[in-house]
């Protein structure tokens, strides 16, 4: 290829800019592996950095986009050759390293997760970050004793892409879900059953409490919003339940007292998708490609939009006005 389409952030001044423009190859960060990217997807860290309203990217202009999937083009590593069906989320992508939203991907080989059985690049990137995160949560909060008879987990953010996958991943291990909400429309209550939601419960309507601990009603929580939700969380969590912990789309504070932790064994777990190691990774997408694979993932996605559309479903997404995923066209089939 001479030259391609890539969505780039580019600093102007104190702010940035994302544009959809050509480069070439030999604009992007190293890498042993060049993939033709057939999907990408949308993620609230992708909105920031397309929206300009945080600095995702530590050094511009970067290609945005955390996630691909795609086929390689080329590779000097062995372990991966043309033709080649692979997925890569996280590791830096879209970071330090130039991203998904383009038509080529150059990255390291150790970033590269071979497209499991059981999965298709579509459906690799309608889970992407927001689904390998969902998976992480569960398989710490699995090892760490979580049982469905512990009681609900409560998840907030549910309509988002994480929240959303977590429904399904939890559902479908036995657990009972209550979704905790601020959408209260019939669209969202509506998509929350959908995915197999028990019960919805309206975020503004809970009672927050003071009380280092409050009565406790969730067997265990996955959280994508931190701030005086995750701190609730706290209070009000079983015995030796697990919060996941994995976002901050309320705020990045935690003010809360050690008692939860020493007096009912509440374990704050950290979700952190970008640097796993990799037999944690592949073990991952292996469970989310056969045993763990939502049996509503198609209907997660609630919207499929070209590489030109980009900018606006981002800025739908920091509005807080979207449902469920958002995969990116950029090559592969409809």
């Amino acid at each position: 290829m001479s030259t391609f389409k890539a969505l780039r952030v580019h600093q102007v001044e104190k702010t940035f800019q994302a544009r959809l423009e050509p480069i070439q190859l030999s604009d992007l960060s190293a890498g042993e592996v060049v993939i033709r990217v057939a999907y990408s997807c949308l993620n609230y860290k992708d909105a920031l950095a397309v929206t300009g309203k945080s600095r995702i990217m530590r050094s511009m202009p970067r290609v945005a986009g955390i996630d691909l999937s795609g086929v390689v083009e080329s590779s000097a590593d062995p372990h991966y050759r043309p033709g080649d069906k692979v997925l890569v989320t996280g590791c830096n992508l879209g970071e330090l390293l130039d991203g998904g939203l383009a038509e080529f991907a150059r990255v390291p080989a150790e970033a590269v997760v071979p497209l499991p059985a059981g999965l298709s690049l579509f459906e690799a990137m309608a889970l992407g970050t927001a689904g390998f995160t969902a998976g992480m949560a569960l398989r710490r909060m699995l090892e760490n004793h979580q049982a469905p008879e512990h009681g609900p987990i409560a998840i907030t953010g549910p309509t988002g892409g994480v929240g959303s996958v977590a429904i399904t991943l939890f559902k479908r291990q036995g657990f009972t879900v209550s979704a905790i909400t601020g959408k209260t429309t019939p669209a969202a209550d509506e998509y929350l059953r959908m995915l197999g939601a028990d019960e919805i419960v309206d975020r503004n309507s809970l009672d927050l409490g003071s009380k280092p601990m409050e009565t406790a009603r969730w067997g265990g929580a996955v959280d994508n919003l931190g701030g005086e939700t995750l701190t609730y969380l706290t209070r009000t969590v079983k015995p030796w339940g697990n919060i996941g912990s994995v976002g901050l789309a309320q705020g990045h504070q935690l003010n809360t007292t050690v008692m939860p932790f020493i007096l009912r064994g509440v374990s704050l777990l950290g979700i952190h998708s970008v640097e796993v190691p990799r037999p944690w990774r592949l073990q991952i997408w292996e469970r989310l490609a056969s045993d763990w694979k939502p049996q509503q993932l198609a209907k997660i996605v609630t919207r499929t939009v070209p590489l030109e559309e980009v900018p606006a479903m981002c800025a739908e997404l920091i509005a807080g006005k979207a449902l469920g995923r958002t995969v990116v066209r950029i090559g592969g089939e409809l």
